[in-house]
């Protein structure tokens, strides 16, 4: 099949395609698969709302859950078979890819239980569950960049499991999980561990960070803060990825001998304000080496209209520092949005988390 020429230019920029759903009808209707040959999807993200979302849609599920609860299984044993089934299903439908690529993409990843993102010990329990359930080497286990997380995401990659990184609003956090990362490698390679087989991403999110400080904005409501709206998003993408440049080109990481770079996800790019362009977090953030996790709707218009253009990243640093200069000169409090924003973060996984929970239960109880 041929690849839609608009996605085709953005991964030849340097930029991985992965899809930001999943689902079981996605698999086994063939479609997944042929995103990967006709939208050059080479990965794929889910999250507890995600799930969530497959679960409470049509009957798809149904007769596994009525299997499982022949079995006597509980809900937390129900929700971790059915979604670590269809994560080890999609890891097979991209096992193509991640050999084809070396193991940098074909990868999907399945978060832990955002209830466990303040606890850093069970954290690292349920991230090594995970992996040894789903039981593929594409498969990429989400932690949150929370302060407890940090602790987890190195002793995680210590142990040799790849690790994708979620829930990141500011470069001040992102190069915190940097060093966790890098932490990790060194403990790993100290073990004897082959680091060329670990790989790791850092999600950062983007549209949040302009939702957030638009609102402040418009709370301000003088024209030079109103000037501001919409810049935040990408002026912050665009500085964590100077801060992976600085770090990734720098010694501590050359001298982990056949590492490889943690990189830089943009995250949350589905455009919530319907003024801004619907491709903006794709189309302002096209750099090597990244990846660029997409919902559905912002992947199909990126194919349709999507426009690769070079220097939305690189050497843009220092106006993107500008605009956080501008930001706080209108009285936006930087470091009180980016802690909001982790808070509402954890919340809203763990919100999707408890609906799910609740549906499962009362599917659980039907066929009993």
């Amino acid at each position: 099949m041929t690849q839609n020429p608009n996605l085709a230019a953005l991964y030849e920029a340097g930029v991985s395609v992965w899809l930001d759903d999943l689902s079981r009808t996605l698999i086994e209707s063939g479609k997944l698969k042929e995103l990967t040959e006709t939208d050059s999807v080479t990965g794929v993200t889910t999250n507890p709302a995600i799930f969530q979302a497959a679960l409470s849609k049509g009957t798809e599920y149904a007769s596994q859950v009525a299997e499982l609860a022949g079995r006597g299984a509980d809900v937390d044993q129900t929700i971790r078979t059915v979604t670590t089934d269809d994560v080890r299903a999609a890891c097979d439908v991209l096992a193509p890819v991640y050999e084809a690529t070396g193991g940098v993409d074909g990868r999907v990843s399945i978060e832990v239980d955002p209830r466990l993102a303040h606890d850093t010990e069970a954290t690292v329990a349920q991230a090594l569950e995970l992996h040894k359930i789903v039981d593929r080497p594409n498969v990429l286990i989400k932690i949150p960049a929370t302060l407890a997380g940090l602790p987890a995401i190195t002793r995680v990659i210590a142990e040799g499991v790849s690790v994708n990184v979620t829930l990141i609003f500011s470069v001040e956090r992102h190069r915190q999980v940097m060093d966790a990362y890098l932490d990790g490698l060194e403990a790993a390679a100290a073990a004897g561990r082959n680091v060329s087989e670990i790989y790791s991403v850092a999600s950062f999110f983007v549209s949040r960070v302009d939702t957030e400080i638009d609102k402040r904005l418009e709370s301000t409501g003088t024209d030079e803060a109103l000037a501001l709206r919409g810049q935040a998003g990408l002026a912050n993408a665009r500085l964590a990825y100077a801060a992976y440049e600085e770090v990734f080109g720098g010694s501590r990481f050359a001298a982990i001998e056949g590492a490889n770079v943690q990189r830089p996800l943009w995250a949350s790019t589905g455009v919530k304000n319907p003024d801004y362009p619907d491709t903006l977090y794709v189309a302002g953030l096209i750099a090597p080496n990244t990846v660029n996790t997409m919902p559905g709707a912002t992947m199909e218009a990126f194919a349709d209209h999507g426009e690769v253009v070079d220097g939305t990243i690189l050497g843009r640093a220092e106006e993107s520092l500008q605009v956080f200069e501008n930001l706080q000169g209108a009285g936006i409090d930087l470091s009180d949005v980016f802690d909001q924003l982790e808070s509402e973060g954890v919340e809203k996984f763990e919100q999707a988390w408890q609906k799910l929970l609740d549906a499962t239960a009362e599917q659980l109880r039907a066929e009993a």
